[in-house]
């Protein structure tokens, strides 16, 4: 009997990280012969103990690699390999909480034609980078309810038949920024968006500093990207926001309890270092393009 779910891991170089993934799916309150894991090793190599884990937890587990291709190359090379009705992805730095599968499920049976959305938590709480990035993605998650809308590719599901009737991640964006939301804006075009926050992923990704800023520098030049292609699609393009929108991001973290007073103060200003760093990532991106054409008119 064929899984009802296929939940798609891609994987680089990060063989601790899959293991706690791996193990959180373990405990997963849905029944064990209705759903495969699919892990997709993006060129990384390392896995043969993640692998003897993997087949020893799971009744259904495939792992699969291609050479160094960017995570929307492997989520669609998972995604060729999968046999459920529905697809689950996550990331090999994720810990889904043990009713994860069955939240998606329920919302899933009820509304097949959905692109679900889950809620992720920073697992990594004495990280103030890692802290202020999932504070970015909670504001964008409650401003854009309804036009522009998207969900971060470690915790959302759909029906598999109507992934392929999409054709899956965009593989020219190479870097992990901006397909998640290309995906998410064909999706919008012909079907429906539904978040489902108790759908939970815990996320742990370690950032530093420089880290953080090489994050959302890559975000911008994905959201450069990601305009080219609305524009070459004649999808509506990006909405540029008004300064409210900014007004109320770096206010974002004086409404919350938590925290101290300095404590919210630094994470009002590493939400407007990630807006500078997306500023510069888009710049730079406009700038490579520009050479390229040049290059090309040459």
């Amino acid at each position: 009997m064929e899984p009802e779910f296929s939940v798609i891991i891609p994987s680089y170089r990060r063989p601790a990280e899959l293991v706690r993934c791996l193990r959180a799916l373990a405990l997963q309150n849905f029944p064990r012969d209705q759903f495969e894991v699919i892990v997709a090793d993006d060129g990384g190599g390392g896995l043969e103990s993640v692998r003897d884990f993997a087949v020893q937890s799971f009744s259904q587990c495939v792992f699969v690699t291609q050479p160094r291709s960017g995570p929307g190359s492997a989520r669609n090379l998972g995604a060729s390999h999968a046999k459920g009705r529905y697809l689950a992805f996550t990331d090999d730095d994720c810990e889904p909480s043990p009713d994860w599968i069955s939240t998606l499920a329920v919302t899933l049976r009820a509304h097949s034609d959905a692109l679900v959305g889950g809620h992720t938590v920073n697992a990594l709480s004495g990280n103030r980078y890692s802290a202020a990035s999932q504070q970015l993605i909670d504001f964008l998650y409650d401003a854009f309810t309804d036009s522009g809308r998207f969900f971060t590719s470690n915790n959302f599901a759909m029906s598999r038949s109507l992934f392929a009737s999409l054709g899956g991640f965009d593989v020219t964006f190479r870097l992990p920024a901006g397909e998640d939301r290309d995906f998410c804006s064909r999706w919008a075009a012909n079907g429906r968006l539904i978040y489902s926050p108790a759908a939970l992923v815990y996320h742990s990704h370690f950032l530093t500093l420089s880290g953080y800023w090489r994050q959302h520098f890559r975000y911008g030049q994905g959201a450069h990207q990601l305009l080219k292609r609305m524009g070459e699609s004649g999808r509506p393009p990006i909405r540029v926001q008004s300064p409210g929108f900014y007004f109320r991001l770096f206010a974002s973290p004086f409404k919350s309890a938590a925290g101290s007073p300095a404590q919210r103060l630094a994470m009002a200003i590493l939400l407007g270092l990630s807006q500078t760093a997306n500023v510069c990532g888009f710049a730079q991106e406009a700038i490579n393009q520009w050479r390229r054409r040049l290059a090309r008119s040459a």
